[in-house]
């Protein structure tokens, strides 16, 4: 019994040292070279496109079976300039074979050196990377018999994997569209992989240049083993771009064979958008009011997405001085449902502007006529579902002050609604509501705004830089247009609305002056005399707006020593002004701790030109007019007829006729 196991052992040991032997050497007696035409043939009709293969083609079998290649090349299909779309310099791979019978894969060696993608887009718009179509041969029809399916069997096909030396070294990839005239191109592409196993996590290491700069990724992914079988790989990688920017991601990939996502930590260093700009395209230019705007930046976030969905929770950003914590959740993307919360700290609107010009608005380049401007796809707008809320503490915009923003914006089939909006400024408080309907061509918008106890004067400073007017101010302005050019706004722009400010004061000059002296009314008065203005308790401006011509039939203000009523309509289009202004004196100033008489010439005042050159002039004739109405009414003689009972209905008619041959209204 023994002499029989022990001869066949030495059977098997001999089988096995000719096995050894023969894979040894059968590599030693086999001519590659003689093979490598049928390769590249059979390559080349299984692909539709050239192959080739260079001289230096090298194989064995044991211990290790490895292939060794250079100058592989991959070519493009016909109709495109460039000759190939894959070139190797050389490739190299080694894998023990003994261990594949009990699926464990063990790689000595897998090395590419130099590869290089071309992908192309000609003119046509037809793309190098599709197949070319192969000729088929119809095959006879035959019935499927059922065959019975295997149970998907747990876990991987795999047993064990491990790798020892993965590498891609100086690969590169170029992007050609022709019908753009657009290349891109990455290079000094760069990738090892350390400890490569099922069971621990697998080093990786990249580089390359992307448009002549930077990128970098260092990190662990993995272990894959028990990962793929529960659909959390994890993962936690740096990546370094730009020379600016630093991104940590550090979480897991789900379900990587099935419906592949993540679920991580996005953190994003303290970086500049400005010099990140710069990076990307130093031929773009930032000009805000502030140079030291957009100067640093960090992101960090929870991160949850996969092909159909994206949400962010528990978010932050800092961009300079402020800060944002937001949320964001996106699904369907074909037709996008986004919800979000923000909600700001403070922000400076104004850093962010452009800065203003110093040149006079005759110089400023002038913007496209209408008809030759690019017409807008609302499009995206009319698939957007959104429900979103924005709060801010403190914002500054076109230097006005503004606390305790709170809005909340809706989009749903092409009608998005701002409803409710509700803000704080200087001392009072507005809200309101706005509409964009964009399911036609033509944008429709309507505006509703509500303020109330709102200080005019400090507003006005802030956002005009004048001190022309104080008091407390009330509106209801309710405005519909449509368009989306600011000429086209304002040739359709309708509503109403009553502005209404009290105890308040018109500074720079003094209509009760108008009663008594012309050249003091029209700022005729003496040097260094103090500043005048004309106190109030109301004025009170309702108008209308009809195709942008604004009307208003009888704004009035209520002061101490006069009241006054104007009438009028300036053009928005055409930036126009067409009022008339009629002081009305007061007797006296009883009620105001003054009894203090006043009588003088009323002057009514024109104003007409234009926004930017308004001009101001006396009614003298309707002045005229009433001196001498007051003249003969008021003389002792028309005084005495006029006090006869049987004359005293003629007073008005003849008053009206008096006006009638002096030209009077």
């Amino acid at each position: 019994m023994r002499g029989a196991i022990k001869w066949g052992l030495i059977i098997v040991g001999c089988i096995i040292v000719v096995v050894i032997a023969a894979l040894l050497i059968i590599p030693m007696f086999v001519d590659v070279q003689k093979y490598k035409p049928m390769i590249e043939e059979k390559i080349a009709q299984a692909t539709g496109r050239s192959f080739s293969v260079g001289d230096d083609l090298n194989f064995s079998l044991f211990p290790w079976a490895g292939v060794s290649l250079s100058d592989l090349r991959l070519g493009n299909p016909s109709g495109f300039a460039e000759k190939d779309i894959v070139m190797v310099k050389s490739f190299e791979v080694r894998v023990k074979l003994l261990p594949l019978l009990s699926k464990d894969i063990q790689i000595k060696r897998f090395v590419v050196n130099e590869p290089r993608i071309v992908l192309v887009k000609n003119k046509n718009g037809r793309v190098n990377w599709e197949q070319p179509k192969q000729p088929t041969k119809k095959a006879p029809t035959k019935t499927a018999e059922p065959q019975p399916q295997d149970t998907p069997s747990a876990g991987l096909p795999i047993s064990a994997l491990t790798v020892g030396n993965l590498a891609i070294k100086k690969g590169s990839a170029l992007w050609i569209d022709h019908s753009t005239d657009t290349r891109k191109e990455i290079s000094d592409i760069n990738l090892t992989a350390k400890d490569v196993s099922l069971e621990r996590p697998v080093g990786l290491s990249f580089s390359a240049i992307v448009d002549n700069k930077p990128l970098s990724l260092e990190g662990t992914l993995g272990p894959f083993g028990k990962g793929l079988e529960t659909g959390n790989v994890p993962m936690d990688v740096s990546i370094k771009a730009l020379n600016e920017l630093v991104m940590r991601l550090k979480g897991s990939l789900e379900n990587p064979a099935a419906n592949p996502g993540v679920d991580l930590d996005l953190d994003i260093a303290k970086f500049s958008p400005r010099k990140l700009i710069a990076e990307l395209d130093p031929g773009i230019q930032i000009d805000t009011s502030d140079p030291k705007a957009l100067d640093s930046m960090a992101i960090k976030a929870h991160v949850k997405a996969d092909a159909a969905k994206v949400v962010l929770s528990d978010g932050v950003l800092n961009l300079d001085q402020s800060n944002l914590t937001f949320s964001l959740s996106a699904v369907e993307f074909s037709r996008p449902n986004v919800k979000f919360d923000l909600n700001l700290d403070q922000i400076d609107a104004d850093r962010y502007m452009p800065p203003k010009s110093d040149k006079p608005k005759g110089e400023q380049p002038s913007e496209p006529a209408e008809a030759g401007r690019k017409k807008t796809d609302y499009t995206p707008l009319r698939r957007l579902i959104m429900d979103g809320r924005i709060k801010i503490g403190n914002l500054i915009v076109n230097k006005a002050k503004i606390q305790d923003v709170s809005l909340q914006i809706k989009a749903n089939n092409g009608i998005i609604t701002l409803d409710p909006i509700n803000l704080k400024l200087y001392q009072g408080g507005a809200s309101g509501k706005a509409r964009l309907d964009v399911t036609k061509d033509v944008p429709q918008s309507a505006v509703n705004l509500l303020m109330s106890e709102v200080q005019i004067g400090p507003l006005l400073q802030d956002v005009l830089e004048t001190d022309f007017m104080e008091g407390t101010t009330k509106a209801d302005i309710d405005l519909n247009m449509a368009g989306d050019e600011p000429e086209r706004i304002k040739k359709t722009l309708n509503g109403k609305g009553e502005l209404n400010f009290t105890d308040g004061a018109l500074k720079g000059f003094d209509l009760a002056a108008m009663v008594r002296n012309v050249g003091s009314a029209f700022g005729l008065s003496k040097k260094g005399a103090e500043r005048p203005k004309t106190d109030f308790t109301e004025l009170l401006v309702p108008f209308s707006i009809e195709n942008g011509v604004v009307n208003t039939p009888q704004s009035s203000l209520k002061s101490p020593f006069i009241r006054v009523n104007a009438k009028g309509t300036t053009d928005l289009v055409q930036e126009t002004l067409n009022f008339r202004v009629e002081p009305k004196a007061v007797a006296s100033m009883q009620g105001q701790g003054d009894e203090l008489q006043r009588s003088g010439l009323l002057v009514p005042v024109v104003v007409s030109g234009t926004y930017s050159s308004p001009q101001f002039r006396p009614d003298l004739s309707a002045a005229a007019q009433q001196q001498i109405e007051k003249k003969i009414f008021e003389s002792k003689e028309a005084q005495k007829i006029l006090e006869k009972e049987e004359l005293k209905p003629l007073e008005k008619p003849m008053k009206d006729a008096l006006k009638g041959i002096l030209g009077g209204d």
